[in-house]
């Protein structure tokens, strides 16, 4: 039948799909905040029906990447098999997520299958933008180009400590937000610790050069850092962004904003480059309806319930809110997620509220940390009776020993593992 333009028959939507699986609870995301969520869903309601989406054989826990890259940890000890910590009752789908359908509750995975749920968790964490950097990928891992960002590199980096014996090390870090904000200059620190014990920072040019114009987001810890800084005779550039690297010729160029807003662009020399690079939210997650301008999961701040979609929850670095990006963040985030979620599969009102705790333990030496933890607003919220601007080893001893213990034993298995802070303590000292 031939059929006109106006014609009803041909504006008829194609039926949707029908789910290939179904679940009560769907958690995009095997990390750190994925299989803690899943944990606690099933520790606190065993019957639940949890499926975990997670395409990696491999988990890692980053946060002693900056501890790999100086010598104090090794790799092989920061990972595990992914199979091996999914909670026992939780199914795990080793696939991609490829795009959401909020309004039908549904995900299709990179496969094609469509996967239906009456609640979703998104918490795939954030993507790493090499290619943002013009050349990094072809010289990242040799030339002196190191990240303690992937675990491919991270051994280099350590390896490209023990080699300079002077000459010029820079250190990079990108606009924000990043994942652990103090990283970048963590190994800046450590590195520099290193080449002083072994008598050849006095040789050495050290630059961090930063894309913001403070050195850190919270001012309370400031000073402690500034004093580590001058110490160790860093230089401090502010405004300076990486755009690009020659590897084979050890040339860094960054995009310099003056005072006026003016953008020129430096090229630097260097025999050793520590990259940090530009972060963002996965592709997937930018393009879907769960996003917000900035391509971030648009979440309630306090309840971690989307904006839009009550039957999502998100948490972890993919989410939209302003606290600082960090492992200390997804383990305070997931008793709130878990609490609010299972009142609204039971109808009730979501009470549990995220104050926007974070922490960052700051390695300015080897055996000394400066413990940053603080709540949105960069409001200090110490968790130990004492001054945590000065750095100590009891806080060494907490990021080396006590927190990936807790990491694996306890956050992973969904144990509470709520430690009460206390943001007068920050007064009195």
């Amino acid at each position: 039948m031939k059929r006109f333009k106006g014609d009803r028959t041909m504006a008829k939507p194609e039926p949707a799909k029908q789910p290939d699986l179904r679940y009560t609870v769907v958690i995009v995301g095997g990390g750190a905040a994925g299989i803690a969520v899943a944990a606690r869903l099933l520790h606190e309601r065993p019957s639940l029906d949890v499926a975990l989406i997670e395409p990696s054989s491999t988990h890692a826990y980053q946060p002693g990447w900056t501890l790999v890259g100086a010598g104090a940890m090794s790799l092989k000890s920061t990972l595990k098999q992914e199979g091996g910590l999914i909670p026992s009752g939780c199914t795990w789908i080793r696939a991609a997520a490829s795009t959401f359908q909020p309004d039908n509750n549904t995900l299709t995975l990179a496969d094609g299958r469509v996967v239906a749920y009456n609640r979703l968790v998104v918490c795939p964490g954030l993507q790493l933008d090499w290619d943002k950097i013009e050349g990094l990928k072809e010289t990242l891992g040799r030339n002196g180009v190191c990240s303690n960002y992937s675990k491919e590199t991270v051994d280099y980096t350590w390896a490209c400590i023990q080699s300079l014996a002077g000459g010029t090390a820079l250190f990079t870090q990108p606009p924000m937000p990043i994942k652990c904000a103090g990283a970048p200059q963590k190994i800046a620190y450590l590195a520099s610790d290193y080449w002083r014990k072994h008598g050849t920072l006095f040789r050495t040019n050290v630059e961090f050069c930063l894309a913001g114009d403070a050195l850190f987001g919270v001012a309370y810890f400031r000073p402690a850092l500034q004093e580590a800084v001058d110490y160790y005779g860093i230089n401090l550039q502010y405004k300076h962004n990486l755009v690009a690297v020659n590897g084979p010729e050890r040339k860094a160029t960054f995009a310099i904003t003056n005072a006026e807003g003016k953008t020129e662009h430096v090229v630097k020399d260097f025999d050793m480059l520590h990259v940090t690079p530009p972060q963002s939210a996965p592709d997937f997650i930018k393009e879907s309806p769960l996003a917000n301008g900035g391509g971030w999961v648009d979440v309630d701040p306090a309840t971690l319930q989307h904006t839009k979609y009550p039957f999502v929850f998100g948490l972890g670095d993919v989410i939209g809110t302003s606290n600082a990006k960090t492992m200390a963040a997804a383990r305070a985030q997931t008793p709130i997620v878990t609490a609010n979620l299972l009142a609204s599969l039971d109808g009730k009102p979501l009470t549990g509220a995220y104050d926007g705790y974070g922490a960052c333990p700051l390695t300015v030496g080897y055996g000394k940390i400066v413990l940053a933890e603080f709540l949105y607003g960069g409001k200090p919220a110490p968790s130990f009776p004492y001054d945590q601007r000065k750095p100590s080893r009891f806080a060494w001893f907490l990021k080396t020993t006590v927190f990936p213990r807790v990491y694996w034993d306890m956050m992973l298995k969904g144990r509470d593992i709520t430690v009460p802070h206390h943001p007068e303590w920050s007064k009195a000292s």
